[in-house]
């Protein structure tokens, strides 16, 4: 196999593989702000139901740094390859898990407390998921595209998100009381059969050449975990606020502004992922165009600053166009205030990826992206009820989504100070070819 095909198969099977992953995690995301209140907490009513429901959301962010922990150390010692398909594969058999699980009303107590289990798994498939689904795409890139190719296994969480609003909103035409009692598990059902194909795909995916070079000569982290904790601890905390708005944006949008809009405002279920589809659609066909900036631009840090100072304004535009209970406004601030995060997002995983050497970076890329969803990302849309809850007011979420803004490129800024190992391999490279 030549090297152009490898890295194209690559970062194909990266995207697919990260579709499926993302499709899973997403619908049980919107499941959690449309039904799961009624299906597994019906003791609890109105918005504290909502808020126990996105506790359920957040357990399995609390699970994802057990997987980036476990996947990644074996990622780093034995391969991207083989951890990407156990995650693939836990994460299907637990989505379609949740698809067939009885509700409060058939066993009681008995329901939440398996979800609450199986979310975990998921979250620990997922945990371990991304990283490898990163690494082995950017690990094959030709010189100098790395974001590039990084950017395939990103593209795999908008398009993931618009399968799962697509499917949502296909099955929120059905009346109620089919919508709560069988409806919702459709979305949870269809995964397995995807499950299939994205193992077809990755199964022809080759290892990628820099793991292949540190298990030829040798070089593998005894224990990665240990080993990035003790050289690289600026690196992990930087790391998981640069992530922030990368991942919180979407749980503003898809759960903590959907559960809003259809509990609180005028906005029915259909109209709403209607909207949240829309820019969908808009992050698929923008985001790939953050990696095309970031690599085109000389200066990455200029390339950070061109794409998330806007959202400093548009963020805050999308709740008030929300607010406004305006179907067209509402759907112009959801879409606009996808592009700058989205940009970011394409760029996210090559930059971070580059700060950390190879025998540590699977490790060391999963602590920093699921340690901020554990802390940032998946508490969203718990927060932001919580702020609305307390103040009864929108002010309150907008402000703390602007905060995550400005964290997120406060950090990335400082961590692209930091050395970049891609350009060390390959400067050591380009010397052990003309000693050669």
């Amino acid at each position: 196999m030549s090297t152009a095909t490898a890295a194209r198969r690559a970062g194909i099977g990266s995207f697919i593989g990260s579709t499926i992953e993302w499709f899973d995690f997403y619908i049980y995301g919107t499941a959690s702000a449309l039904v799961f209140d009624e299906v597994f907490f019906p003791e609890l009513d109105g918005a504290l139901g909502t808020l126990v429901a996105f506790a359920t959301f957040w357990v399995g962010f609390l699970a994802r740094p057990l997987g980036g922990v476990i996947f990644g150390h074996y990622g780093d010692r034995l391969g991207r390859k083989k951890t990407l398909v156990i995650t693939l594969l836990m994460m299907g058999i637990s989505t379609t898990l949740i698809g067939v699980l009885p509700s409060y009303a058939q066993i009681g107590v008995a329901a939440p407390l398996l979800l609450i289990a199986i979310r975990m798994v998921q979250g620990i498939g997922l945990g371990g998921e991304w990283g490898g689904s990163v690494l082995i795409a950017s690990e094959h890139a030709p010189k100098g595209k790395s974001i590039l190719y990084g950017a395939f296994a990103q593209q795999g969480s908008p398009v993931g998100n618009t399968l799962s609003t697509v499917c949502f909103l296909a099955i929120s035409q059905l009346p109620d009381d089919a919508f709560t009692s069988w409806g919702w598990r459709l979305p949870f059902l269809f995964s397995a059969l995807l499950v299939i194909v994205g193992l077809f795909i990755r199964l022809r995916v080759a290892e990628s050449p820099a793991m292949a070079h540190l298990i030829e000569k040798k070089e593998v982290a005894k224990l990665p975990f240990t080993e990035v904790l003790r050289t690289q601890p600026l690196l992990i905390v930087l790391g998981i606020g640069a992530c922030t708005i990368g991942l919180s944006a979407t749980y503003f949008k898809s759960t903590f502004a959907l559960s809003w809009a259809t509990s609180d405002l005028s906005f029915d279920k259909s109209s709403f992922l209607t909207i949240i589809l829309v820019a969908n659609i808009t992050q698929i066909l923008v985001q790939p165009w953050g990696a095309v900036i970031a690599t085109k631009m000389r200066s990455w840090s200029r390339a950070v600053i061109v794409m998330l100072v806007p959202e400093i304004l548009l963020m805050p535009l999308m709740f008030l166009f929300i607010g406004t209970e305006n179907y067209p406004l509402a759907m112009i601030g959801t879409a606009v205030a996808t592009v700058p995060h989205c940009l970011y997002y394409a760029a996210l995983a090559g930059m971070l990826a580059s700060r950390f050497p190879a025998n540590v970076r699977y490790t060391g890329i999963s602590l920093c992206y699921q340690l901020c969803g554990t802390l940032l990302g998946g508490t969203t849309p718990i927060v932001g009820q919580f702020l609305l809850n307390q103040t009864g007011s929108i002010v309150a979420v907008i402000v703390y989504a602007v905060f995550q803004v400005v964290l997120t490129l406060g950090c990335m800024l400082a961590l692209l100070r930091k050395p970049n190992y891609d350009e060390r391999a390959g400067e050591e490279s380009g010397v052990r070819a003309v000693a050669a």
